[in-house]
């Protein structure tokens, strides 16, 4: 593709002049007392203009007439004796044929004359930028490592494996609830702590409270800019999650028997003891995933009137409450959704519309080889999402500017989503569960699909609102979940209960910042309702979620990216789920630089008490108070460095919390005083304090 650039007679002057002089022999210069005339005068500014001549100058030409025939050469100078010959080669050029080769590419580009309209001599021809344009490839992410010790997690209960809030670990010798005896007996009183002896043949049960480990991943996000307009966004987790030490060279799985069972070790690594070095995680090898986890992929294309997104891409609304990328440093949940999604904006009024088309279940799918293309097998199993957002929001410069004149800057939005199923292959008995806990196959085809008519919708409706003023932030993001689940059987064309959805919830946040924001003080609170017609906080398998009254599914959960604490809510209970909390927080930078180096603290406080009281373990509202502290230091090493409550460079940071549990957390009156009668010990359905210990390292890019 070319594009014609209309030169000005001046710059074509110019041009022509600078070809005179590459075309003259570098041996034959001018006489130094005589000024060197240029073979093509300059031409005059305009047609219609006569440029002004200096004293003593040679009358200027007339610029040539666009049909005119081209000017002649100059007259060639006097002969000089001829040079000596020039040596060609890799290593000599040869200026005559440079300046020839300069000539013959001008003329290429110079076009001839046309009447009435057509391009001019004076036109030059370029080729179009974007015909040069190359993508480019933006990388950013991080590489985290995490070591942390869990310390009676279980709160001291001695609830039968899988009953209770987090299971004793299985090394710890107990008599649980029902009077059996959990555990291997195989440490000696010493190891123990029940005495001192260490004789080997004197072997009691193991006591052990205590759950510690790391874990690892590299995260790559890269970024493929091929224009202005157009990009392309990925995510990518290498060694995502791995237990370091989880998967030595000596442990490996393979095909036998009616599945996969373990390798043989031979003499080398003959036991665990003798494991010299690890493997790559591999799925159905050695560990449940692969070292290389691809978790999205979208396309972005910016219009004149709006921007479209296509893909595999983070759904972020508002604080993260309901819908959290899940993108810090420190995460490990997030929301990732298949869309197509258009994004307009109304500059003046900061205001930003969109529509999303989401794709949150297709059902079964065929599976081909790798030249074949999968596609959904029925339409009327999907569950189709819509999602629709508007909101106000200034752009960070913007912000800081208006902050800085002591104005006040309010943002919001409102967000609204809606899903649908009609039918569900959840639980194809041809090809899959019967009995509520799975759903169709990997290899379940077409012919083998079975049906149950679920006739499914809800409605979330979601509002965000911040408001900033001076250092003072208030943040504020309530949603709703109403809608209803016509059956909720299923096996195979069969009919169960109807059951409406009711939740409700909300997270706020307020926060003050003095001493140059060195000094951040704040206070964070919210509520999720909760269901008095379920046992548990802890949602429950099957579609009615272990309802047992009313048919009213009321229990509203967090998204467990949206992080409070580190014992209960982080661990325990996954997240924020039929609770409501109060956490105030300090936190202070001792070193703060421009350059985003820092050096600070943090201490906070968390209450957490159940809405409903019968859905605590204990049946009481307090669940319990927990304890945080952190010490954190960040590098100025990076290009992330120019936010400062952005995290880049080398970043570490040693937690330290303790949980308090409460009566809710415990076991009800009655189950407390049979525990005591079972084992016959006063303090046997006595609750213990749980404590974490966290080292965190990392580098971001």
């Amino acid at each position: 593709m070319l594009t014609r650039l209309r030169t000005s007679p001046i710059v074509l002057g110019a041009l022509l002049s600078t070809r005179a002089v590459l075309a003259q022999p570098a041996e034959a210069p001018a006489p130094a007392e005589k000024p060197a005339t240029p073979a093509q005068p300059p031409a005059a500014p305009a047609p219609e203009q006569k440029a002004e001549e200096p004293e003593g100058a040679q009358p200027a030409e007339e610029p040539p007439d666009a049909e005119a025939e081209p000017p002649a050469a100059p007259a060639e100078p006097p002969a000089a004796p001829e040079p000596a010959p020039v040596p060609t080669g890799p290593l000599f050029t040869d200026p005559g044929a440079d300046a020839a080769a300069i000539e013959s590419l001008r003329q290429q580009q110079r076009t001839p004359a046309a009447p009435e309209g057509g391009a001019a001599e004076t036109d030059i021809y370029a080729r179009d930028w974007w015909t040069y344009a190359r993508p480019v490839v933006e990388l950013h992410g991080y590489f985290r490592v995490r070591a942390e010790l869990f310390h009676q997690f279980s709160l001291g209960r001695i609830d039968v494996p899988g009953a209770g809030p987090w299971a004793r670990p299985p090394d710890d010798f107990y008599v649980d609830v029902t009077g059996t005896p959990r555990g291997p007996e195989l440490c000696t009183p010493e190891e123990a702590d029940t005495g001192s002896s260490d004789d080997p043949s004197n072997l009691v049960g193991c006591k052990n409270a205590t759950q510690a480990g790391a874990n690892m991943r590299l995260r790559l996000d890269p970024e493929i800019r091929i224009s202005d307009n157009l990009r392309i966004s990925a995510q990518v987790d290498l060694l995502d999650n791995v237990v370091l030490g989880s998967t030595p060279g000596g442990y490996a799985n393979g095909p036998g028997g009616a599945g996969y069972s373990v390798i043989a070790r031979d003499g080398t690594d003959a036991v665990a003891f003798f494991d010299q070095t690890m493997s790559p995680p591999r799925s159905g090898v050695n560990s449940l995933s692969d070292s290389v986890h691809v978790k999205r992929a979208w396309a972005e294309y910016a219009t004149p009137i709006g921007e479209l997104r296509f893909g595999r891409m983070p759904h972020h609304w508002g604080l993260g409450m309901l819908y959290n990328a899940g993108d810090g440093i420190d995460d490990d949940y997030q929301s990732t959704i298949d869309r197509l999604q258009f994004v307009t904006s109304i500059k003046p009024l900061d205001l930003y519309i969109s529509a999303a088309w989401d794709f949150p279940s297709e059902g079964a799918v065929t599976f081909r080889d790798e030249h074949g293309q999968a596609y959904d097998t029925a339409q009327l199993d999907d569950v189709d999402q819509w999602v629709f957002s508007v909101a106000r929001l200034q752009s960070p410069e913007l912000t800081r500017l208006a902050l800085s004149r002591g104005e006040l800057v309010v943002n919001a939005g409102a967000q609204l989503t809606y899903r649908t199923q009609l039918l569900t292959s959840d639980f194809s008995g041809l090809c899959g569960d019967d009995d509520g806990r799975g759903a169709p196959a990997l290899d379940c085809g077409p012919g083998d699909l079975g049906f149950t008519r679920r006739d499914a919708t809800y409605w979330i409706p979601d509002i965000w609102v911040q408001v900033l003023y001076g250092g003072f932030r208030f943040e504020l993001e309530a949603a709703t979940v109403q809608g209803v689940l016509g059956n909720t059987g299923i096996a195979l064309e069969e009919r169960g209960p109807r059951f409406d959805i009711s939740e409700w919830g909300f997270a706020a946040e307020v926060e003050q910042r003095l001493v140059e924001d060195r000094l951040r003080l704040g206070l964070d609170f919210g509520w999720a309702s909760g269901d008095p017609d379920v046992d548990g906080l802890t949602p429950q398998p099957g579609p009615s979620f272990g309802q047992l009254g009313n048919n009213t599914i009321e229990t509203f959960r967090f998204n467990p990216s949206y992080r409070l604490d580190l014992i209960l809510y982080r661990n325990i209970l996954e997240r924020v789920q039929g609770t409501y909390y109060f956490r105030p927080n300090v936190a202070y930078d001792f070193m703060r630089e421009s350059t985003g180096q820092r050096l600070g603290g943090s201490v906070a406080a968390i209450w957490s008490r159940a809405s409903q009281f019968i859905q605590a373990p204990g049946h009481a509202r307090d669940l319990g108070v927990e304890l945080n502290a952190a010490l954190y230091f960040q590098s100025s090493d990076g290009a992330l460095n120019d936010a400062p409550e952005r995290t880049g460079g080398f970043f570490a940071q040693l937690e330290y919390g303790v949980l308090f549990p409460m009566d809710g957390l415990g076991y009800p009156d009655g189950t407390a005083a049979e525990i005591r009668d079972t084992l016959g010990r006063a303090n046997a359905a006595d609750l213990s304090n749980a404590q974490i210990l966290r080292l965190f390292l990392g580098a971001a890019f």
